[in-house]
């Protein structure tokens, strides 16, 4: 078994058939490939289906809020900056809720993965639109079809200054994985933005869809290319899959916070002033 992989009786609760059991598999895969040690991996989440998956990996996580998996991140990882973190969501959980988390952490650039399962719907509560629904697509609730023009996470990352911004597709789990591993391994904010299949609530969108719909960016790609990116996340039918974007050229948030201007040592290991926070407590 992979040192990543849950016990083969742990109860997982998707649908048969959902997108994120292979997101799961690329996730254990890149993981292993890139020889972490699962006890210096903690993984952050908020609500929904696709927040559920760090219950399904073995190693540290933290289930927070809906829409609450990006600050958990960050907080993990300025606390003890040696850690590997990567918060993981739906486009409803990342785009919606923590939309302004989602916004704001791009411009600090943590140095986070940060894993979102885009498949154009609320799952967990049953199929109504999400952010990235497109315009006309009857659900649940929004019976007569989406009126709202959809989320474009790629371009607004891109257009925030993010590090890394690529998309990858569930279906194609080695290629996923390769995009994994760069987003885990890049120095800085890394969005990877994945198509995954609701196979109960979303009819349009399916593994057939995303396999017409997409199209793998050539090697000699420059990723290097702010505005090149930024036009091909405005491309769609079919969409661009791989690294759109990738600079290393930023410090990150924790090589800026002032805590460690002066002293290098994690928060974690310093030593607990609760008188000093006392003093800032009493009026």
């Amino acid at each position: 078994m992979k040192p990543f992989e849950m016990h083969p009786n742990t109860d997982i609760a998707w649908c048969p058939g959902c997108g994120d059991f292979s997101i799961r598999k690329a996730l254990i895969q890149a993981l292993t490939e890139l020889d972490l040690d699962p006890t210096r991996v903690v993984m952050t989440s908020g609500i929904g289906q696709a927040a559920k998956m760090p219950q399904y990996v073995n190693t540290n996580f933290f289930n927070g809020l809906h829409g609450r998996g990006l600050p958990l991140a960050v907080a993990v990882k300025s606390v003890n900056p040696s850690l590997t973190v990567i918060a993981e969501g739906g486009d409803g959980d990342m785009y919606g809720e923590g939309g302004n988390h989602f916004i704001h952490n791009i411009r600090r650039n943590p140095d986070i993965a940060h894993f979102v399962h885009n498949n154009m719907i609320y799952g967990l509560t049953q199929g109504q639109g999400s952010p990235t629904s497109p315009v006309g697509q009857k659900t649940t609730v929004q019976v007569e079809g989406v009126i709202n023009e959809p989320f474009n996470p790629l371009a607004v990352a891109i257009s925030l200054g993010a590090t890394f911004v690529a998309r990858g597709f569930s279906g194609d789990i080695p290629a996923l994985t390769v995009l994994m591993k760069a987003a885990i391994t890049h120095k800085g904010y890394a969005l990877l933005d994945i198509f995954q299949p609701c196979v109960s609530f979303n009819k349009v969108n399916t593994f057939k869809w995303y396999q017409e719909n997409t199209y793998i960016l050539q090697e000699n790609h420059d990723s290097g290319d702010r505005m090149k990116a930024l036009a091909l996340a405005f491309e769609k039918d079919p969409y661009p899959l791989g690294i759109l974007y990738q600079v290393e050229n930023r410090p990150t948030y924790e090589e800026k916070a002032p805590v460690y201007q002066a002293d290098k040592t994690p928060l974690i290991h310093r030593q607990r002033r609760l008188t000093a926070v006392e003093a800032l407590m009493t009026p």
